[in-house]
């Protein structure tokens, strides 16, 4: 039976998630009304690059505050185009400059649309489909941030599916938003450096070939078996103690 003092709480919830639902529905209306998705592949960028650079040379402050908002709405609402706009950092801003404004803006908007799936869909998921998300929230309440590192740091994970599934656990949002920083920076670095090679780059496939998928993904592990590891050690001596 519900309250009268849980009733006003209930349909604040209840006017966020519309609401939620109404401004993502929009972008995506938006983003495909206006076909904003021709601006956002490789032939665009490659056409247009000298004409962007010399708008950025022109506007620095005014181009820069539009990118880095537009890439946090890009990845908040889950629409595609993250991956060339992180070309487009290297190839625009350069290297050091271009790095800092993806790994920003790639986290906040990481953390918005994590935090968008969770006021959605979060509860709900939870209630009907909580055992095939055990795995998960087990992994999450044993290795914590270990667990989503690990995650980011394998690029076979879809950038966006990450973030909509780590809205449907109980990880905190700060947790999300810092792990996902750290976590993503190494890949970040491969595409703005592919970036400032622009010229060289013939498809998003040329950026990660086999071997460097491997690394990444072994360079993920590494936190969780480190973590793992000290924990069979640690219960090795206990039980050396107790034997003695």
């Amino acid at each position: 039976m519900v309250t009268n003092d849980s009733r006003p709480g209930t349909r604040r919830t209840v006017y966020v998630r519309l609401a939620l639902i109404g401004a993502v529905l929009a972008l995506v209306a938006a983003y495909f009304y206006f076909d904003l998705g021709r601006y956002l592949n490789l032939e665009y960028l490659k056409s247009a690059h000298g004409q962007i650079v010399a708008l950025v040379h022109e506007r620095p402050v005014l181009s820069t505050a539009v990118f880095f908002l537009g890439y946090v709405v890009i990845t908040a609402a889950s629409l595609p185009g993250a991956a060339v706009m992180t070309l487009a950092a290297g190839a625009v801003f350069g290297l050091l400059w271009g790095l800092a404004i993806v790994s920003f803006a790639s986290s906040i908007g990481a953390t918005l649309a994590m935090l968008i799936a969770r006021k959605v869909l979060g509860e709900t998921v939870q209630r009907r489909f909580g055992d095939q998300l055990e795995s998960i929230n087990r992994g999450l309440r044993r290795d914590g941030g270990f667990y989503l590192f690990s995650i980011r740091m394998v690029p076979l994970f879809p950038f966006f599916v990450i973030n909509l599934v780590m809205g449907l656990t109980p990880i905190g949002a700060w947790t999300f938003y810092w792990v996902s920083q750290v976590g993503m920076l190494a890949g970040t670095f491969v595409y703005v450096f592919a970036g400032t090679q622009l010229a060289s780059v013939d498809s998003l496939g040329d950026v990660l070939s086999p071997g460097l998928i491997a690394a990444l993904s072994l360079l993920g592990l590494f936190p969780l078996l480190a973590r793992k590891t000290l924990g069979w050690l640690r219960r090795a001596r206990e039980d050396l103690v107790e034997d003695a």
